[in-house]
This record gives C-alpha cells, structure tokens and sequence, in this order.
C-alpha cells in the first residue's frame, strides 16, 4: 500500500501537509493519527496503511510544520533529542487547532464514510485527547499520553468516547497520573482506562527497543474493538 502527502489551507492561507492511507475500498470510516514526537516518520506511516488495511481512511497530520515541515526523525539518541527540542517549542494550543482542521478535512474527504476518531501516540495520545476535548472526532484513542493528569481539568468538556492505554513501568507517565486519569475518568460511561503489565512507554512501536508484541496486539484489538462500536453509526 502506498499512501500520499496531502496540503491543507487554513483560513490564514498558510498551509501544512499530512499523510493520507486509504483502506483497500478506498471508503471507510476516518481516522485521524497523531504522531509521537519523532515526527510522521517511517514508522506513523506504516501505522497509518495498517489501519487504513482494516478499512480505515487515515490521515497523519505533520504536527511540528510551524518549526519545519515534515521531519522524520529515527529512535535513536539524536533522534530523541531533536524530537524533545520541538516539543518544547510547540505550542500545544495552536498545534491543537491544526489538528481540528485536519479533522474537519478529514471528515469532509469522500472517501470518508459515518465518523472519524483520533488515534495518538505519546505527545500523540495528549493531542488526541486534546482534540477529543474540542469535539473534533467522534471518539478518541490515547496511547501513554503525556502530561495528560495535568490536563484533566477539561475533562467535562469531553463528551465523546474515550480509550486510554498506559504502560504499568512507563519511565515517564508515572503510577500517580495514571491514577488521576482513572479516577476523574471512571465516572464516565463511555472512557476506558486500561494498564498493560510489565511494559514501558512506547511498546506499541516496533522501531523501538521497548516494542512489546503481546502488549501491542492486545492494545490493538482492543482499539479496533473500541473503533467497530463507535465509528459505523449512521
């Protein structure tokens, strides 16, 4: 499967670019995927035809476009060093709003069929939330979402479904925010908090030395699960 760079205008004129994979029909429900700090890299592109071969539409926004366009960067020490100074930079409001706009574009492709949800990984997975908070997407996927027990607060303002996944040894996403997220999430019918034992931050990517198989399946068909009950409503 080979998918496509696509440009987006926003009001302002200014664009920025994303990664487009569409399912073998070449219809199907949408999925917005949001990269890891490394950037819609080798890896977020292949993520991206794996769900489109489940009959999704996906697009990958290039969320750090504002500091350069379309950085790829690998897992290695330079890699994640890079990928940390553009975090830094980012700012996380504005990036939220490109990505409402890569939702609405997303949603208003003809290839796009019912809904779309947001799938995010890391920086990703605060984003998707972030995006879910907006109600941009019609549910949302959070893979060890960073900082997101400090964005909480929000979480009233969120009223579309809603699947967390966290690693239980996670060397960044610490046992307490887990708990904060459970806690303030439990109280919603429709938000799932669920820990994956003996794994670490990143073991759904098989690029990485923390890649975990069995965790990343069960993570997986648990998405897809999560995907079949809230994006073919008509």
């Amino acid at each position: 499967m080979k998918g496509q760079w696509l440009e987006i205008e926003k009001e302002d004129r200014s664009t920025f670019s994303g990664y487009l994979s569409l399912p073998p029909t070449g219809k199907g429900p949408g999925i917005l995927l949001i990269q890891e700090i490394f950037g819609v890299n080798e890896h977020i592109q292949q993520v991206a035809d794996q769900y489109a071969m489940d009959g999704f539409v996906v697009f990958a926004p290039d969320v750090f476009w504002r500091q350069e366009e379309k950085i790829q960067l690998a897992y290695d020490e330079s890699g994640f060093k890079k990928g940390l100074d553009f975090y830094a930079k980012c700012d996380m409001e504005k990036a939220t709003q490109d990505l409402v706009t890569a939702a609405n574009f997303l949603r208003k492709r003809e290839e796009v069929v019912n809904s779309i949800a947001s799938i995010g990984y890391c920086m990703g997975g605060l984003l998707s939330y972030m995006v879910g908070a907006k109600e941009a997407v019609d549910a949302a996927v959070c893979y060890y979402p960073g900082g997101i027990d400090k964005q909480v607060n929000a979480a009233h303002q969120v009223n579309i479904p809603l699947l967390f996944h966290f690693a239980e040894k996670d060397h960044y996403i610490d046992e307490k925010a887990v708990k904060v997220v459970s806690k303030v999430f439990s109280k919603k019918a429709d938000a799932w908090v669920l820990t994956y034992p003996n794994v670490d931050h990143g073991f759904n990517c098989w690029a990485r030395g923390m890649y975990n198989q069995p965790a990343a399946a069960l993570a997986r068909g648990r998405t897809l699960e999560f995907l079949s009950l809230f994006l073919n409503k008509q």
